[in-house]
């Protein structure tokens, strides 16, 4: 099939913008976003937006939602995070696209992984260069090159940039989800796999927190009237172990542990950290009611131990993304488009998670690794692979275009 001149035209105009998009990501990579790091995502959040304003957007920025977490303490307190931003084109259209991006990284200001280079080998090394600064750029270049096609008027266009994504989309999870409910298709801009695969349905994800509270007493002299917080834990973290294996693809993971003060004391407080993981929608379900069953049955049975309690605090965050309805129909959308370009698109299921899951629990078909071709995200050997800048932003833009001209049918919303 040859493709119509419009969209010829459309992708020759992204034909030499690699080296443009390496500067940019370059840049936005030397400034560094970790979640907790205010000032640097505000820093990144005004180098990114006046780039989609020139493109044709609006921009508003909302305030984040409310976010708590137990501290080291055992106490339940306000995490402050960074801002969500939305972008908006052309809000009269009746087809509506929801992009999706996040400022933040998992790189901390502290973090020794600062300066983004070049390698010289086809590659960018740094921080966010695949995860997510390169996914903003290629979403950048797509849809300012749609914007100017003849089927830009067809197709309105939303783009939520989050500052918490890495941290579970905790205080963003309410914008995302409003204007999930507002869109026709969702396109997320997390990096494909390092051999250029999607990731199709996903596993959801909780964070739980036990805070296990026991009785202070000096280990010595009134050992016997102490209540031992930490021994309580490992009682709860048994009991929670055994959920694992009852479910294929369900984990808990019982990943922090933090109490007592010193080896002479009683503990009187233990705090225990823990992600689950399910690959179905009625596994996640299934576990997070055992662990409420656990902790109910626990404190009420004395089961922890004699005058000892623990408290719950979390729960699923991150809903399973299946692989059905609306999103395979956008999957093979994608693929259409690809074979348009001679680019082969497969996905495989994975154990990770992302704001595709949030879209998908709205009812949204999505694609979630429509960004820069990369590996090794989350450490300090991150890299994006430069040559797939160009074809990744032409294979959005192709996919809008063919939407936008009914060339491909819009799936269904996921029921």
């Amino acid at each position: 099939m040859t493709l119509r001149a419009e969209f010829q035209d459309a992708l020759s105009a992204l034909d030499g913008r690699t080296g443009a998009m390496r500067e940019t990501i370059l840049e936005w990579s030397a400034i560094n976003s970790g979640t907790a790091n205010l000032d640097g995502l505000g820093r990144v959040a005004a180098a990114v937006l006046p780039r989609f304003e020139a493109a044709g957007f609006d921009a508003q920025t909302i305030p984040p939602g409310e976010v708590t977490a137990i501290d080291q303490d055992g106490k339940e307190s306000a995490i402050e995070r960074g801002p969500v931003h939305v972008l908006s084109a052309n809000p009269q259209a009746n087809r509506r696209v929801l992009m999706t991006g996040h400022l933040d990284t998992v790189f901390p200001a502290s973090s020794h992984f600062q300066e983004p280079r070049d390698r010289g080998d086809g590659t960018l090394h740094g921080p966010g260069v695949a995860d997510m600064k390169g996914g903003i750029c290629v979403m950048l270049e797509a849809a300012s090159a749609f914007l100017k096609t003849p089927f830009a008027e067809k197709v309105g266009i939303d783009i939520v940039l989050n500052s918490d994504e890495e941290t579970g989309s905790h205080a963003s999870a309410g914008v995302l989800h409003e204007r999930a409910l507002a869109a026709d298709i969702g396109l997320v801009y997390e990096p494909a796999l390092p051999d250029g695969t999607l990731a199709g349905a996903r596993a959801g994800s909780g964070h739980y927190t036990f805070t296990v509270h026991g009785k202070a007493a000096h280990a010595g002299r009134e050992f016997d009237i102490g209540r031992n917080a930490i021994l309580g834990a490992a009682r709860l973290m048994e009991a929670i172990d055994g959920i694992n294996g009852q479910r294929e693809g369900t984990t808990l993971n019982l990943g922090v542990i933090e109490g007592g003060q010193a080896t002479n004391v009683v503990p009187d407080l233990c705090i225990v950290r823990m992600n689950i993981r399910g690959r179905r929608t009625e596994d996640l379900n299934w576990a997070d009611e055992q662990i409420r069953k656990v902790v109910e049955e626990g404190n009420a049975e004395s089961r922890f131990g004699e005058d000892i309690s623990v408290d719950l605090h979390g729960g699923v965050h991150r809903p399973v993304k299946e692989m059905k309805g609306g999103t395979a129909a956008l999957f093979e959308a994608v693929r259409k488009a690809g074979g348009e370009l001679g680019l082969g698109v497969e996905w495989k299921p994975t154990g990770g998670c992302c704001d595709g899951n949030n879209l998908a629990a709205a009812g949204l078909p999505n694609v979630d690794t429509l960004g820069v071709i990369g590996g090794k995200i989350h450490s300090d050997q991150e890299y994006a692979v430069i040559d797939s800048f160009v074809p990744r932003a032409k294979l959005s833009c192709l996919l809008l275009m063919m939407l936008a001209s009914g060339e491909i049918a819009w799936p269904e919303r996921v029921r």
